[in-house]
């Protein structure tokens, strides 16, 4: 039986959660390069400059049509929320993202086969409060939340210099970055959070 989290609607103009895990849940990160190289795949697809490759052919483009929100890379899944402008971007962005990120992994590391257990999933977000809630369970994702380097916190909650991350469509629903610093902080507010997005995610167990 499919997923019900696999994409079946694709909307323009919307926000989605986009979550994928390892082959029977191994680790698809397993030194500080391997992030900064998934990272760097967004950075190639979303700089507003085009980038080229060795051969000084561009890669492909989207800046114009898909946003990355949020995320965090986990040792053996990660999470993004992203918003597509136009229909069919966020397929062309995950399918170049996790395409040369397996091709990377299979040869860095000398292995055959998927990387990832299987394509990725990606939940819809249909309201502000889902969206400031997911964000949150997302940024919570690392017992060592506050000081994990492999997630799109510091830069909602300090400076960011990237033209590909998209921060403040969150940061605009709070009054300042202080604010949303203290939403992630709630912890009164936690567990609501997270039983709201395990209904979601219902099928689905990530290992945080």
């Amino acid at each position: 039986m499919p997923s019900r989290n696999v994409l079946k609607v694709d909307v323009p103009g919307s926000y989605y959660h986009i979550y994928a895990r390892g082959a029977s849940r191994s680790e698809i990160f397993l030194d500080t390069t391997d992030y900064k190289v998934f990272l760097g795949l967004f950075m190639r697809y979303l700089s507003q400059k085009e980038l080229r490759d060795s051969a000084g052919m561009p890669y492909k483009k989207l800046y114009d049509d898909i946003e990355l929100v949020c995320y965090c890379l986990m040792p053996n899944h990660f999470h993004l929320v992203v918003y597509q402008v136009h229909a069919g971007a966020m397929q062309r962005l995950m399918r170049g993202v996790m395409t040369a990120y397996s091709r990377y992994f299979n040869k860095t590391y000398k292995r055959s086969g998927s990387l990832f257990e299987s394509r990725y999933k990606a939940s819809r977000i249909a309201s502000d409060d889902y969206l400031m809630h997911i964000t949150r369970y997302i940024h919570l994702n690392p017992k060592n939340w506050q000081d994990y380097s492999y997630s799109s916190l510091e830069c909602y909650i300090g400076e960011n210099d990237t033209d590909w991350l998209h921060e403040t469509r969150i940061i605009e629903l709070f009054q300042s970055k202080e604010a949303y610093g203290d939403f992630v902080a709630d912890y009164e507010a936690v567990k609501e959070s997270l039983d709201l997005v395990k209904a979601d995610l219902a099928g689905y167990s990530s290992d945080s």
